[in-house]
């Protein structure tokens, strides 16, 4: 009789070994990168071609109540005065940009993005145990 490779292995360890052997191959044969120039005023106008101004002013306005911005803009010796002027001279498509780059701001950071990462790596540590056989066992 002959014996192959599959018939020696457990499940276990011929899944793990795929995925290796899959994995591996995936990082030796990248796919090639591509990327092109975009000038930002066609991004501005593939994204919302009619800017209001009012709506941009007010998000900004917002954010600038907020007591952490105020105190961070006075400690950088700006006054509230000074910042009405500024956003004053600001172009409606100046305002809108600043607008959108408000709402991609977190500003507890990503702990979300975080949480979820570290989620994933304990799962595939307690896959990889249970696949090797190894257990662990927690005592007081």
């Amino acid at each position: 009789m002959r014996i192959t490779l599959a018939m020696r292995l457990p499940i276990h360890s011929l899944i793990v070994f795929v995925v290796i052997i899959t994995y591996s191959s995936l990082a030796f044969f990248p796919r090639p990168a591509t990327a092109a120039f975009l000038p930002s005023e066609s991004l501005m106008d593939l994204g919302n071609p009619e800017i209001d101004r009012h709506a941009s002013l007010q998000k900004i306005q917002s954010v600038l109540e907020s007591k952490v911005v105020a105190q961070r803009l006075s400690d950088f010796g700006l006054t509230k005065e000074e910042i009405q002027s500024r956003l004053g001279q600001m172009s409606d498509r100046q305002l809108h940009e600043v607008a959108t780059q408000l709402d991609a701001l977190q500003p507890g950071g990503d702990a979300l993005g975080t949480i979820v990462v570290l989620l994933v790596i304990a799962i595939l540590v307690v896959v990889l145990l249970q696949l090797t056989g190894h257990k662990i066992i927690i005592t007081k």
